[in-house]
């Protein structure tokens, strides 16, 4: 039985709950509940604070789990990220009052406050600065008005709650984050059920991703239409019963869907569809 690390709360907990039922797998009615097993599926999920997910997995008392690269990283656990999965994506960037500092070579001899000690301090040291790191959990943005650092690294959005807090963000970004599935490193690649279990999440993703487009347009008219709608690797073209015509289908971009059908139209394309897809194996 395949055993997967959920996060339990959170801004990853949600969406990665929703990913998982997406792809068919049982997934838990109560925020109590701490292990569920999903017999039809030969899984058992075990929920868990997202910032421990990685170190269990590397443990290899669990097989896989679904956490934050951040988190992955800050962790220092024996784990690789095999698969991104698109949600909660966050910039990790340092921040401080407006003229301490403008790229990371200035840090040096500051002392920066942060919830991620891991992943700042290897950036300091990749980046040679030679700078104190003190952990924090929760909000940051108090640490420099309180004098316990002249410099924070955290998560940016919208930049919000630095601005209240008379901080701004400065030099590149330490990391770009994103919910990803991980695996103990050295972990055999090729495992069956592994691989069947991000068949599925990427099957989600590419039905996220794309809609099926249906249109009919005249013979003449096929070879401009279908370089509008390529497919992943050929657009179905079926001759209609009126004579002239054809009917063609293929997958597009969702995030496109509505200028392709206006150029279809202008092509003079007709009964243009699209159709949400809700599984996906390619």
């Amino acid at each position: 039985m395949l055993r997967i690390a959920v996060p339990n709360k959170g801004s990853l907990s949600g969406p990665a709950t929703a990913m998982l039922h997406e792809a068919g797998y049982r997934q838990r009615k109560e925020s109590k509940e701490l292990v569920l097993v999903d017999s039809a599926n030969d899984v058992e999920f075990f929920y868990l604070r997202p910032r421990d997910i990685a170190i269990y997995v590397s443990s290899g008392k669990l097989d896989i789990g679904i956490t934050g690269r951040d988190l992955l990283l800050d962790s220092g656990a024996n784990a690789e990220e095999i698969l991104q999965l698109g949600f909660a994506r966050s910039t990790f960037r340092y921040a401080a009052r407006p003229g301490t500092a403008t790229q990371v070579a200035d840090l040096g001899g500051m002392t920066v406050a942060t919830s991620y000690e891991g992943v700042v301090a290897k950036h300091l040291a990749d980046s040679g600065v030679d700078a104190s790191v003190v952990h924090l959990d929760g909000a940051v943005e108090t640490a420099i008005q309180l004098g316990v650092a002249q410099v924070i690294a955290d998560v940016v959005e919208t930049g919000t709650s630095l601005r209240n807090a008379g901080l701004e963000a400065f030099g590149e970004p330490i990391m770009e984050s994103e919910a990803v599935v991980v695996r103990r490193t050295g972990a055999d690649p090729a495992e069956p059920k592994v691989q069947q279990f991000l068949r599925r999440l990427q099957g989600v993703l590419v039905a996220r991703r794309y809609v099926m487009m249906d249109y009919d347009i005249r013979v003449e008219q096929v070879e401009k239409a279908v370089a509008l709608t390529p497919g992943l690797e050929s657009p179905t073209v079926s001759p209609l019963h009126h004579e002239g015509w054809v009917a063609v289908r293929a997958m597009v971009p969702t995030a496109d869907a509505q200028q392709i059908m206006d150029q279809l139209y202008d092509l003079g394309a007709r009964a243009i569809l699209t159709t949400g897809i809700h599984a996906a194996r390619l």
